[in-house]
């Protein structure tokens, strides 16, 4: 029976030849990640009664959401996740400031491969299918079980398979394009779905870029998400200490079968940076729509958008230009190793003499606990990835969800603005995306 990729590798890690959508499996699990959440899986493990996890060499946990602690409570779930670790001979382990956000660390250090099967105590899990696995969240019980079995049981999802062609436009990012498309389907028109993500645009993208996409289908609802297997993903990965066994055959079978099939032409459809607005990640409007909206506050990072690519972007926006006085820019590398780069290319020296503020790799105000919170009456701007109600601090605040161009220009000129055309210190226009350089 012809199989599409979660079908193909859900077949292979729970032992049958083929499987169909809708059926139930047990699949062996290849890597089981939690960041501080899982001493919530460790308390609920412990209550299961077994002395040791299955493997701890398929288990990783990665300190990113509320580093360095914010409070004496979180700094002591650090310290009894820390102590459970060691117990248990866990070494896969990345405290503060030896890693980053999570979804960052994990295909950075070989996590993740072509055909693996990854779960997460963190919904945005659906990031690693930029590498061919088959990755999707499940809450801290269900990784109680995993920590103890190693297997989970699934429902094969229905596979869409959504084909993007044509050149991007200019001042339109990978970010814009997810969010188009959650605007064209909707914020559950992916339920418990797998995405296929093909064709000439999704080809031209780097990986870093292809991970926005993954990254962001968790927002339309789907239960995991692919990019192409290709020989940019082998060279992304070759540089990596792959610890599995990659399978680099793994694509659809040419006759799979489809539950539904979306072809968007992006040189067409897709004219001009996307939005999403207040309170919904499908409640996009093109900039141009949107008239004057002021911004107090812009953010750039997040497993979303949190990589060096993405600081690049906004360092050759604010090259040689100030924040606005009227509003403050928060600045997350997703790593540490992507924090050195910026650093060795002067992108942190830009920004800082711009007048934002870099914060440590992590997650940043993207959960809306510390390091950037926004109070009643604030509008945001930011390359995160929900801006529900309340998401990044107070319930009368407005969170719009734009690519890292859009947040730099935003911060700049004080209102959503494009980043194509600004005022430089004379007060003239000028582009910043056709001659401007930056040394490396």
């Amino acid at each position: 029976m012809p199989m599409t990729i979660a079908e193909k590798i859900l077949a292979r890690a729970s032992g049958k030849k083929e499987v169909r959508p809708d059926e139930i499996v047990i699949a062996d699990i290849d890597i089981a990640m939690s960041h501080e959440n899982g001493d919530m899986v460790r308390k609920s493990f412990l209550e299961i009664g077994v002395d040791k996890v299955w493997d701890p060499n398929k288990i990783v946990i990665i300190f990113d959401h509320r580093i360095p602690a914010e409070s004496e409570k979180t700094a002591t779930s650090h310290k009894a996740l820390r102590e459970f670790v060691k117990a248990q001979g866990i070494k896969n382990f990345f405290d503060v400031g030896r890693g980053g956000i999570c979804h960052q660390i994990l295909p950075d250090e070989g996590y993740v491969w072509p055909g693996a099967v990854l779960v997460g105590t963190d919904s945005h899990t659906t990031t690693h299918g930029a590498f061919g696995a088959l990755a999707t969240g499940i809450g801290a019980t269900e990784m109680a079980g995993v920590w103890t079995e190693g297997k989970l049981w699934f429902k094969v999802p229905r596979t869409i398979k959504i084909t993007i062609n044509g050149k991007l436009n200019p001042n339109v990012y990978a970010k814009d394009v997810i969010l188009y498309v959650i605007g064209k389907i909707s914020s559950n028109g992916a339920d418990y779905s797998a995405v296929e993500f093909c064709g000439e645009t999704i080809d031209d993208m780097t990986i870093a870029s292809r991970m926005v996409l993954t990254n962001l289908s968790m927002e339309m609802g789907a239960k995991t998400a692919f990019t192409p297997i290709d020989e940019k993903l082998k060279d992304y990965l070759a540089k990596r200490d792959v610890k599995g066994n990659p399978d680099w055959t793994l694509k659809a079978d040419p006759d799979a079968k489809y539950a539904e099939e979306i072809v968007i032409d992006a040189e067409k459809e897709i004219t001009e940076p996307q939005i999403a607005c207040p309170h919904e990640v499908d409640n996009i409007k093109p900039i141009s729509k949107l008239g004057r909206v002021n911004v107090n506050q812009g953010v750039l990072g997040s497993c979303t958008n949190g990589r060096l690519e993405d600081l690049e972007v906004a360092a050759k926006i604010l090259d040689g230009n100030k924040i606005h006085p009227d509003c403050r820019l928060v600045i997350v590398p997703a790593s540490q190793e992507i924090y050195l780069q910026a650093l060795e290319r002067k992108y942190i020296e830009i920004f800082i003499r711009a007048g934002a503020i870099v914060n440590p790799p992590g997650c940043g105000p993207c959960l809306g606990i510390h390091q950037g919170v926004i109070a009643a009456g604030e509008n945001c701007v930011s390359s995160t990835n929900r801006n529900f109600q309340g998401r990044m601090g107070s319930k009368d605040s407005n969170l719009y969800l734009a690519s890292p161009a859009v947040v730099a220009a935003s911060a700049i000129k004080g209102y959503l603005a494009l980043p194509d055309r600004l005022k430089d210190s004379n007060d003239k226009e000028k582009s910043y995306f056709s001659d401007k350089k930056l040394e490396v």
